[in-house]
């Protein structure tokens, strides 16, 4: 029974940021109908943190109102500036990129963010890395493969992929777009989001540490992610008060949706997952959403694939493989243990979450010499 639940705590992680992928993905194909049918994308941001706050909030105030920490100036200049970099800055270059892409494009070019996290990760040292090992040169090799893919995405398109269902009503589908294609503009909107996106999730895993309440720091980063995207909301769509109209249709799906699950569940799931397995492990699957996204949106929003993005997304799944094979090789602490024997006595020594903790037993000297036991001030 120990052994089974053991299996389950290991698997867990895992489970979850695929589960996560997969509402990704959705959001991806949901939110790209809402853009081709007129939906601005400034606006979008808002109402997605709306929805998150008043979602998030209530479960917040009740579940932690026992661990909460104190609130301090450096805790609250950071979540203004967590609340700054992913629900603002990257979701609206996020948006604004799909809108010149399309959704397969855009799902695949964010499979840079797992380069980006590694980087950040390895600069503010919360990535163990030694150029000497295997592990580690599996991990640099598999993000310079994945931002080469990437590349190849954005910049090679090669002969259509002549798919039945997507040469009915491809034309009807892309008719509906406001924005015409613009692949290089989007690549680049889409890699400065990732940028953000990254920067916002190392930022994210060291504010934990000083406020570890992922339910309370996810109310308040969706909060502070509403009010500073109005702004910029109200600044970009200035003097055109009709997108802010909603009604019971694809629109409100994708703030519903995209608020719930991708903002307001994947920030608690990121943090949580965080908090044991690091940054680049909840950035590392990144590739299965674009995998979902390709298929599906070729039926759903019946998109052309070209070879070439097929290509490049190939390449960037094995850069991520190697990424992710040499993440899987490092050991992490909760599962270190050391036994040392000595003749009489046996002691072992958990180290969990980098502290190793002893007993509060006081050692004694014996001098055999003069037959005394002395005590010292060491304990064990």
């Amino acid at each position: 029974m120990d052994y089974l639940a053991k299996i389950l705590a290991q698997t867990k992680p895992f489970v979850a940021v695929i589960l996560l992928q997969s509402g990704f993905a959705g959001m991806s194909l949901i939110t790209m109908f809402a853009l081709n049918q007129g939906m601005s994308e400034h606006v979008l941001v808002v109402y997605r943190h709306a929805v998150a706050t008043l979602v998030i909030a209530p479960f917040a105030i009740v579940l932690d109102r026992k661990i909460r920490p104190k609130m301090t100036l450096s805790i609250f200049i950071k979540i203004l500036l967590l609340g700054l970099l992913e629900p603002v800055l990257d979701q609206n270059l996020f948006y604004g990129g799909m809108k010149y892409t399309s959704a397969t494009f855009t799902s695949a070019m964010c499979n840079v963010l797992p380069a980006f996290a590694f980087i950040f990760a390895w600069i503010f040292k919360l990535e163990e890395v030694n150029i000497k090992k295997r592990r580690s040169q599996a991990k640099i090799i598999g993000t310079i493969v994945t931002v080469g893919g990437a590349m190849l995405m954005s910049l090679m398109n090669g002969p259509k992929l002549q798919l039945p269902w997507t040469n009915s009503n491809h034309h009807q589908i892309s008719s509906t777009a406001g924005t015409q294609q613009h692949p290089i503009r989007g690549a680049i909107m889409i890699t400065v989001g990732c940028f953000c996106w990254a920067s916002f999730i190392v930022l994210q895993a060291t504010t934990l540490k000083s406020y570890p309440a992922e339910l309370s720091l996810t109310a308040l980063i969706c909060l502070a992610g509403t009010i500073q995207g109005s702004i910029v909301a109200l600044i970009m769509d200035a003097g055109n008060p009709t997108v802010w109209y909603i009604h019971f249709d694809s629109k409100l799906l994708a703030a519903v949706y995209s608020g719930i699950l991708c903002s307001g569940l994947a920030y608690y799931i990121q943090g949580t997952i965080m908090r044991s397995r690091g940054p680049v492990f909840v950035t590392a699957f990144n590739p299965l959403s674009t995998v979902i996204v390709a298929i599906l949106s070729s039926f759903i929003l019946s998109e052309t694939l070209y070879l070439g993005r097929v290509i490049g997304a190939i390449v960037i799944v094995i850069g991520l493989y190697l990424v992710l094979w040499g993440k899987s090789q490092d050991q992490p602490l909760s599962s270190l243990s050391i036994e040392t024997k000595e003749p009489n006595d046996l002691k072992i020594i958990s180290a969990i979450d980098g502290i190793t903790k002893v007993s509060d037993q006081e050692l004694f000297v014996l001098d055999l010499a003069s037959n005394k036991v002395t005590p010292t001030d060491e304990y064990v």
